[in-house]
């Protein structure tokens, strides 16, 4: 089963960097960072931190394990992150060079109901615990130093 590692990367500002795709005839829709496990990587903390590295160039402090979604092809473990430091222009992951792979942005969000309410994050079921997370304040509280 393929394992991919994604994370909730919270600023100082207490917003939320998320990655918007575009793709030909396709609805903007966003994601998080992150990306696979390889057979290389440690653990999947270790492949979080390589993921945000190629794709954000940042550097986080991974807090804990957030929630977890599985179907049969693939296991995605959702991650709870301060990001301290980022730069979307030295970004060096494989997937910015391919043809065909559409537009990724970066963009920085209010992590709030009405934050996630303004996009389209993928997969919906980590928009619905993120927005369960925040009504009960338990996010904010744990990402703080």
């Amino acid at each position: 089963m393929k394992e991919r590692v994604r994370a909730v990367l919270v600023t100082a500002d207490d917003t939320m960097l998320v990655i918007r795709r575009t793709k030909p005839g396709v609805p903007a829709y966003w994601v998080l960072p992150g990306g696979g496990v390889e057979p290389g990587d440690e653990s999947r903390e270790a492949a979080l931190h390589r993921e945000i590295h190629e794709e954000i160039a940042g550097k986080a402090d991974i807090v804990r394990l957030l929630h977890t979604t599985e179907s049969d092809e693939e296991r995605q473990l959702f991650y709870l992150a301060r990001i301290t430091t980022w730069s979307f222009d030295d970004r060096t992951g494989p997937e910015f060079s391919a043809e065909g792979r559409g537009a990724y942005a970066l963009e920085e969000i209010p992590l709030t109901a009405e934050g996630l309410d303004g996009i389209d994050l993928r997969p919906e079921e980590i928009a619905h615990v993120l927005r369960g997370a925040i009504n009960a304040g338990s996010l904010a509280g744990e990402t703080t130093h």
